[in-house]
């Protein structure tokens, strides 16, 4: 009995409950949308809201929370429906949520609602059989700033008693890192709506992704918030995707086969273990 136990202890140790004991399986995917993740002060049904994509049967499975782009104007989480069901099949939940839109509010209300829907996650997920120790934070442009920025600024989390330990990863598309006064944005708000200030010691790993077509200055962005990171010892990789531009580097994340999307799915094995 003792070294049938030992033997079970060591399998145990050589094949962890983790993403990388489900490599290579293909899930079946429950889809629950427009599920409420805050019925507080200023409700807004539509854009307080997100939609599930889950690996039906996995257990202890991470999950990518997903935040549309648009300029901080526009966009919606169905949009990115595919790509929902392309990770969940993978056995890896998505979760894409919506958030309050300019103009008629401006900054910090989007990033609060983001971190309201994170904090919903982190609470919820479980009972669906995912491991909210293993939450990834995505987003395409606006939304990857956000999600850069719910990674780098503390203080949206500690609402909900969350901190960036809670955050086992960040992978922004063609985001935002330093932003500029405007529909969204004052004057006065500008500098502390932008990752780029807040960068320092021990945030959560970074995957950083833009096109080789990327518009504006997003590329150099990109570049110039990843070498920030690394200066100060954060754990920060950045991608530049070839043939890729602003809109089609986030389309082409729908398939599995996609350059980007391997990444993402590299990234989420390599730091979402169960320790």
């Amino acid at each position: 009995m003792r070294n049938a136990l030992l033997v079970l202890g060591l399998l145990l140790l050589v094949c962890p409950s983790n993403l990388r004991a489900e490599e290579g399986k293909t899930y079946e995917v429950e889809v629950q949308k427009d599920v409420a993740y805050y019925n507080g002060e200023g409700l807004n049904k539509e854009r307080h809201a997100l939609d599930l994509y889950l690996p039906k049967g996995a257990r202890d499975y991470p999950v990518l929370f997903f935040i549309h782009g648009g300029g901080w104007t526009k966009g919606t989480k169905s949009s990115f429906a595919r790509h929902g069901e392309m990770f969940a099949k993978q056995g890896i939940g998505c979760v894409s949520t919506n958030y309050r839109l300019s103009p008629d509010v401006k900054h910090p209300e989007h990033i609060k609602d983001v971190a309201r829907a994170f904090a919903w996650t982190h609470e919820n997920l479980k009972k669906h059989g995912a491991n909210v120790d293993r939450i990834f934070v995505s987003g395409h442009s606006a939304g990857g700033h956000l999600a850069a920025l719910l990674a780098t600024d503390e203080s949206y989390l500690k609402e909900h008693k969350l901190s960036l330990k809670d955050i086992k990863g960040v992978i922004p598309v063609s985001g935002v890192f330093v932003v500029r006064a405007g529909q969204a944005f004052d004057a006065d708000g500008a500098r502390g709506a932008s990752p780029q200030t807040h960068i320092r010691e021990q945030l959560p790993p970074m995957l950083l992704l833009y096109g080789e077509k990327e518009q504006g200055a997003l590329g150099k962005q990109a570049e110039a918030f990843a070498a920030a990171l690394k200066k100060a010892k954060v754990d920060a990789k950045v991608e530049m995707i070839k043939d890729r531009d602003h809109g089609s580097i986030m389309r082409n994340i729908a398939s599995a086969d996609d350059p980007a999307t391997k990444l993402i799915v590299a990234f989420i094995r390599k730091h979402g273990e169960t320790k």
